[in-house]
Parts: structure tokens; C-alpha cells; sequence
């Protein structure tokens, strides 16, 4: 970490004149985590030349290199819970999805709901029809989908500036391993998550909640193995309390749980025995300042040792547990978010709204934690408004930003109203936004246009060729 008179100079550079050219494509793909990665093999498979641009050694973002290891978001029963029967997010998500189930890499669960237990995510909520994964193994497949179908490929390479045409990018300025390299783009698609190369090209945007711009709390993901899950399932089922909220009420009273959250979060992957924990939530963590980040990676690791000796001590079917591996990415649920033409907003989603411009769905729920109090949802009270309608529609204009033209950004990053990134910020709905935006890309393209220009129809319908899912069919 910075030295503390170094932590808050901002400082401004000049770059290079004199940059190695590192090739031209039709599109470049910044990010190569869940919407990258449906962006890229979209973009490319409608004939696009594409580069793929990755900050770490590999691609699934959270869901590997996080170890938050189960796509959520993409399945849903008529209620909004269910057996997860309808599939909201097809096309590549979906595609994904099977092709590791056949290899054993995922599990597609059908959970059975005259039992309370579900293995993969407490009893009847979203979290048990997620599609739980391998991490390392996904990433191998993610690698063998990427080369089959042509993409170029970077890893340990990040975007540290873009060179501006007007209002269009013209370059892409990276760094690695063979220093500062300029990538010349016809499109760019933003899949940081984090609005990256919107900021840098001097896009509107938002950062966290509009009073004070603080963000939900972060989290370092782990997996461990050797659960016994019968004796889990048992106490789960016998008390009533998924998520041990009347136990660490006792372990605070006993001062043996020091940390700010009251819920414990664990779901099985795709092996019984090995569970992935998703507990921890890092208050106060920004993820777009690195010493921030670096902050969250320390206080995560302290918090996963601390509470791996709470869990085999006092978790019933943790007394054994062995931790299998700690994230190499810090989980971040939320930073800055782009201001397009339109944003989407709480009225809109309890309302029932439907929107012309439809490119995918999502059937998550509210989840997103108020900044200060980590167990507390703010729209707990309004999860059954929104299982009214199964699926929370995705419209094409808010991965827009202004003013740029020629830039596009899927994900959690859109403009919405901050509480919507609840539904929308999960990895199978970024799945759809990133396919659209990687076929919106070809319209660019052969155009010469806007991504604000594409022909929504046009879209839709190759979307529709695709298997991809933008209408609610299963009512």
C-alpha cells in the first residue's frame, strides 16, 4: 500500500506519442469475465474480427478468478423462485452452460421443492437454481470456446487509455508484459464491470449511491471441501435458520463473531462436499482505487482465516472442512454506472414495464446490500412485487453511453437507477447483455454507424436466431 503523503496525489501523465501498433480489429473486448466473454464469442461468430483483453490469466471474471462460482439469474420457476423449469437467459449462456454440464464441469440443478434443503442455495430461493461450476475447469473450457471460434487473445493485459477521434475511439492503449501497446478499433466493447474505458473516454457517469457515492460491501469468495452436508442439511431443516442467523446471534453475545454481517452464506458447487463461501462483505471497499482494492484482498484473507476456525468450531458439518482455495479477484458488486439516453428504474420493474428495445432477461431478485449495514436489503420488502412477473426485462439503450459512438458497455456497469443493479448485476443476465452488444458491434461495423443507431429490430431478430431469449414466453 501507498505510503500515507502518497495515498491522495492525483497526478497526470502524457502518453507516448510513439506506441507499438499492436494490429486492427473490428472490434476489441475489454473484459473477459461473464459479459466479455458472450460478447466476444458473439461479435466473432457473426464474423467480426475480434481481440479479447483480460486483466487476469484467465477468462469467467468472478465466477473464476472470484471463485463466486455459480451463475445465477438464468433460470426461474413461474413464481420467480421454483424448480428453475423456464430458462429466462438463453443463446450463449445457455450454450455454456449445457456444453459443461455434458463434460461434468457444471451441474444444472432441478431442485425438488417438497424438500426445505436445497444443496445449491436454501430452500425455494434463486440461489438453487443457479448453475454451480468447476472454476478451474470452466476456465479451460472458456479458453477452448474463445480459439474455436478465432478470437484473439490477451491475458495479464489491462486498458490504461483510449486515443479519441472526435467522438469516437479510435485507439485502445493496453499494458503488459511487452509494455504499451495501441490496438486500433473500429467498436469497443466496456465489459470491466466497472465502466473503465467509458471513464477514460470521458462518458457521464454515477458511482455508487447518488448521496454519499459509497458502494455495497465487497467480498473474497473461498471454496472449501470435506462439508458434511447431511449433518448441514439436518440442523438446516431442524432450526429453521439457512443461513445461521440465531447461531451467530449467540457466537456476537459470546464476543466469538467479530465481524459487521449476521448471515452466513454457503452453497454446494457441482461436487457434494465442496462448498463454495460467499459470506464475507468488506464495507467500505472502492473498486475503482487500488488501494482500496488492495485493502479488501488483506481484510478478506484475515477474514477468511478468522472465519474458517468459527465454521469448524461451531458450524455443524464444518468440523472438518479443509480450505480448497481463496479468489485471486476481489468481488465487487458495484461502482460506477454509465448515464445513457435512458435509465432504468425501480418504478419501471414494479410496474411491470416492457420495453420495445428488449435484449435479454434476468430472474434475480433484489440483492443489493445497503453500504453501511451488510445483512440489511433495502428491497427485501419488495422481493414479491417482483416475482409478480418472473424475469425483469434488460433494455438495449441503457449499455449505451454518452456521448461516445462508438462504445458499448454490458453489464453491471448500465445506466439503471442504483438499486436495479439488484436484478441485473448477476453473471447470466451480463451473459445476455454481452451477446447483444457483440451482435449490436456487426451493425456498427458494417454502418459505419452508432451503437446508438443499431436497428432494434434487426437486433432482436438475429438475437432470436441465436436461441437467445428476449421475450417472457413460458406465462
Amino acid at each position: 500500500m501507498l505510503r500515507q503523503n502518497q495515498s491522495k496525489q492525483k497526478l497526470s501523465v502524457d502518453i507516448p506519442s510513439k506506441i507499438i501498433a499492436a494490429g486492427s480489429y473490428d472490434t476489441v473486448v475489454c473484459g473477459g469475465g461473464p459479459a466479455g466473454v458472450a460478447a466476444a464469442l458473439s461479435a466473432r461468430r457473426a464474423g467480426l474480427s475480434v481481440l479479447l483483453v483480460e486483466m487476469q490469466g484467465q477468462l469467467g471474471g468472478i465466477g473464476t478468478s472470484g471463485l463466486v462460482a455459480v451463475w445465477l439469474g438464468g433460470r426461474t420457476g413461474v413464481d420467480g423462485t421454483g424448480d428453475g423449469r423456464y430458462w429466462v437467459v438463453g443463446g450463449i449462456f445457455r450454450e455454456i452452460a449445457e456444453r459443461a454440464a455434458a463434460q461434468g464441469i457444471a451441474l444444472i440443478p432441478r431442485p425438488d421443492r417438497s424438500q426445505k434443503y436445497q444443496p445449491h442455495g436454501w430452500f425455494h430461493g434463486q440461489l438453487g437454481v443457479g448453475i454451480p461450476f468447476d472454476a478451474d475447469r470452466m476456465t479451460m473450457l472458456l479458453d477452448d470456446m474463445v480459439l474455436e471460434a478465432g478470437i484473439d487473445l490477451l491475458f495479464q493485459t489491462q486498458v490504461v487509455a483510449v486515443r479519441m477521434a472526435g467522438n469516437r475511439i479510435s485507439q485502445v492503449i493496453v499494458a503488459n508484459k511487452s509494455g504499451l501497446q495501441a490496438i486500433t478499433a473500429a467498436t469497443v466493447i466496456d465489459a470491466t464491470g466497472d465502466a473503465d474505458v467509458a471513464a477514460m473516454s470521458s462518458c457521464k457517469i454515477r458511482t455508487g449511491r447518488d448521496e454519499d457515492n459509497l458502494m455495497t460491501p465487497a467480498t473474497l469468495a473461498f471454496h472449501v471441501s470435506h462439508v458434511d452436508q447431511d449433518e448441514l442439511a439436518e440442523y438446516i431443516t431442524r432450526n429453521d435458520s439457512p443461513r445461521f442467523r440465531k447461531l451467530i446471534q449467540k457466537l456476537r453475545q459470546q464476543g466469538e463473531w467479530p465481524f459487521p454481517y449476521d448471515i452466513f452464506i454457503s452453497l454446494q458447487l457441482n461436487e457434494k462436499g465442496t462448498m463454495l463461501i460467499n459470506t464475507s462483505r468488506l464495507v467500505g471497499i472502492d473498486g475503482t482505487d487500488a488501494e482500496s482494492i488492495t485493502r479488501g484482498f488483506i481484510d478478506g484473507r484475515r477474514e477468511t482465516r478468522q472465519l474458517m476456525e468459527i465454521m469448524r468450531r461451531h458450524f455443524p458439518g464444518f468440523k472438518n472442512a479443509k480450505l480448497k482455495a481463496v479468489a485471486s479477484q476481489l468481488g465487487i458488486r458495484e461502482t460506477r454506472r454509465i448515464q445513457a439516453d435512458y435509465e432504468l428504474t425501480v418504478a419501471d420493474i414494479l410496474s411491470m414495464q416492457e420495453f420495445p428495445d428488449t435484449i435479454g432477461l434476468s430472474a434475480y431478485c433484489w440483492d443489493l446490500p445497503d453500504p453501511k449495514k451488510p445483512s440489511y436489503q433495502p428491497f427485501e420488502d419488495k422481493q414479491q412485487q417482483l416475482r409478480k412477473r418472473p424475469y425483469t426485462p434488460i433494455p438495449y439503450r441503457i449499455m449505451v453511453p454518452q456521448p461516445v459512438e462508438n462504445l458499448i458497455c454490458p453489464g453491471r456497469a448500465v445506466s439503471v437507477e442504483r438499486d436495479v443493479l439488484g436484478p441485473l448485476r448477476v453473471m447470466a443476465p451480463v451473459m445476455a447483455m454481452g451477446e447483444a452488444a457483440g451482435l449490436a458491434a456487426t451493425q456498427v461495423v458494417a454502418n459505419h454507424s452508432s451503437f446508438a443507431a443499431v436497428d432494434i429490430l434487426a437486433l432482436r431478430t438475429a438475437l432470436k436466431r441465436q436461441q437467445a431469449i428476449v421475450d417472457w414466453q413460458n406465462s
